[in-house]
């Protein structure tokens, strides 16, 4: 997949991609290193941080996007409008696991995600492209 480098035009992108970028420093990756920050907006313009914690049996671990979207779950947010996703990785993009491409499905069909590099460039992608066909919760609602 190839990805097309943006900078942030307006001042909501660039709070959001700072606010990604800096909460990579939370980030508690002792065994991978790699640390990964999120900064996701809600429909209402609020924005809530996530970054990686890892443990040292490696399922229990939580990636960045999930962390932040929990953080906005648990405070009664549910609609989103971006996440901004940022890693130390300097020609790449980081891009979303499966697992946090199918937990930000729960709540929206086609968020928009900046995938961000250190020095504060970006993708833009959204989840049509990167979970086609996906399911979700109205994949559950049973004909009556």
């Amino acid at each position: 997949m190839e990805f097309k480098i943006e900078r942030p035009q307006d001042q909501k992108t660039q709070e959001l991609v700072d606010l990604a970028l800096a909460a990579r420093n939370n980030s508690y990756s002792p065994y991978s290193k790699f640390r990964v920050g999120a900064a996701i907006r809600t429909a209402d313009g609020k924005i809530f941080q996530g970054c990686n914690i890892e443990s040292c049996s490696y399922a229990p671990t939580i990636c960045a996007e999930r962390v932040a979207i929990s953080n906005a779950v648990a405070t009664g947010h549910k609609q989103f409008d971006t996440i901004a996703i940022s890693s130390d990785l300097k020609e790449e993009f980081i891009t979303p696991c499966g697992v946090c491409r199918q937990f930000m499905r729960e709540f929206s069909k086609d968020l928009a995600i900046l995938m961000v590099r250190p020095d504060g460039t970006f993708s833009r992608t959204d989840l049509t492209v990167l979970l086609p066909g996906s399911f979700g919760p109205e994949s559950l609602e049973m004909p009556r």
